[in-house]
């Protein structure tokens, strides 16, 4: 069956740093310890880990193991053709061969399958090839892997942030108006006031309306009584006027803090 590959999860400035902190280092990093680098909670953290697990998006956890060190074992890489109209099957044949720790599909028509493989001895290593050639493969090349390095996905991570205080996602709309998700800082004007209270106060502009508020991994649908607090998570409509002024109760002067301490 062919892999659904429709792109139906959308991702915010939050998801791709929680992507970029699991591929640094998913074994010794913390949800607590990710929602400080994003100014939200822990709780918060953990439900977009879940939903980008659940979307697919995130498809595991793995170890990176050095095979020679271990047991002086070798790995190898084995550069395949197949049949484009059979490589789905195919790559899942490869898998089951005893050796196989990871294979590659591409999608150009010729050595468009990658195998890596760990054998004990150059017996072990033929083993492994006689197995591809059986299934119909056509091994184009094939050589010892010395060395393998891993590097998080470079624009996920903070450098591709500008400003801690963007927003973490924004939709335009028909007629001038933006969807806004922005996380709140400890300084916004908006802390700890309800929305009535924000409103009576003309800290929000009549043209914004809160849509949502997530909080430690729940999603709020907010009321007049609703308190916004330290690290929520909130969506806004904005009909208008300027972006900055809009977001200015969410994240107070903290962007200018920010800002020094980076060029300190």
């Amino acid at each position: 069956m062919p892999r659904d590959t429709q792109n139906d999860y959308r991702l915010d400035r939050i998801d791709r740093r929680t992507i970029y902190a699991l591929m640094q280092d998913a074994r010794n990093t913390s949800a607590p310890a990710i929602a400080e680098t994003v100014n939200v909670s822990a709780g918060t953290i953990r439900n977009r880990i879940e939903n980008l697990e659940n979307h697919g998006v995130v498809r595991g956890y793995t170890a990176q193991v050095d095979f020679e060190r271990a047991e002086g074992l070798s790995t190898s890489l084995f550069v395949c053709s197949a049949p484009v109209s059979k490589l789905e099957v195919l790559a899942l044949e490869v898998r089951a061969i005893p050796g196989v720790i990871h294979v590659r599909e591409l999608l150009s028509g010729d050595q468009n399958l990658h195998v890596t493989a760990v054998s004990e001895d150059s017996d072990d290593r033929e083993r492994i090839m006689a197995e591809l050639t059986d299934l119909g493969l056509e091994i184009e090349a094939d050589q010892i892997v010395r060395n393998e390095a891993f590097e998080p996905y470079a624009p996920y991570g903070p450098e591709d942030e500008g400003s801690a205080w963007s927003p973490t996602d924004v939709i335009s709309l028909a007629g001038g108006a933006e969807v806004v998700e922005v996380s709140v800082s400890a300084s916004a004007p908006v802390v700890d006031l309800s929305l009535a209270e924000a409103n009576e106060r003309e800290i929000l502009e009549e043209e914004v309306l809160v849509i949502t508020i997530e909080r430690d991994g729940s999603t709020i649908t907010p009321r007049g009584e609703t308190v916004v607090q330290q690290g929520d998570v909130v969506t806004l409509l904005a009909r208008g006027g300027d972006p900055e002024q809009v977001l200015e109760a969410f994240h107070g002067d903290e962007q200018s803090i920010q800002s020094n301490d980076d060029g300190a």
